[in-house]
């Protein structure tokens, strides 16, 4: 495996590459020589962060992790990726065990409605002034993890969603 490893607010240290090489040099018996994995270090306060990226043909194997220390962040972003790549060739397996009962041609024969974009749903509703507390308010009540409204300070269109750790985001238009 190839590894990009970089840092935001964080000088990536020597101590810190071999560390990310030597834990996730563990992942290297189910990918291919060639395959790379991008690394990112932050530190935002107290929150030692890692992401690490493994981008696959038609699918991305993507984790973070954050905890007080770094080392600690690298040792649970495997774990949570070993269980992606599980997860991931359960998937495979099945697709391949189903695709037995099925003639190669039709297996093969590519299905062109696959890659159109098909809309089953709209949805029309008021979109009313508010402030973003009450928008969050709102998406609590209807038990949503976004909602559209118009800010009553800005008279743009918003978005709130909410966050891990039971946080929120605001997204609002750029001027």
């Amino acid at each position: 495996m190839n590894y990009i490893i970089s840092g935001k607010n964080i000088e990536v240290t020597e101590g810190l590459k071999s560390a990310v090489q030597d834990k996730l040099s563990k992942l290297e018996k189910y990918f291919t020589e060639d395959t790379v994995a991008q690394v990112t270090f932050s530190v935002e306060k107290d929150r030692q962060k890692i992401e690490v990226t493994i981008p696959m043909k038609g699918h991305i194997i993507r984790a973070e992790q954050v905890s007080d220390d770094m080392y600690v962040s690298i040792d649970l972003v495997l774990e949570v990726i070993e269980r992606q790549v599980t997860r991931h060739k359960k998937k495979l397996v099945d697709k391949a065990q189903n695709a037995a009962y099925f003639q190669n041609a039709f297996i093969e024969e590519e299905d062109e409605e696959d890659d159109e974009i098909k809309i089953v749903r709209t949805k029309k509703f008021d979109v009313k002034p508010m402030y973003p507390e009450d928008a969050c308010i709102q998406m609590d009540l209807l038990g949503h993890s976004f909602f559209v409204f118009r800010n009553a300070d800005t008279d743009e269109v918003n978005v709130v969603y909410k966050r891990k750790g039971n946080t929120y985001g605001l997204i609002e238009p750029e001027v």
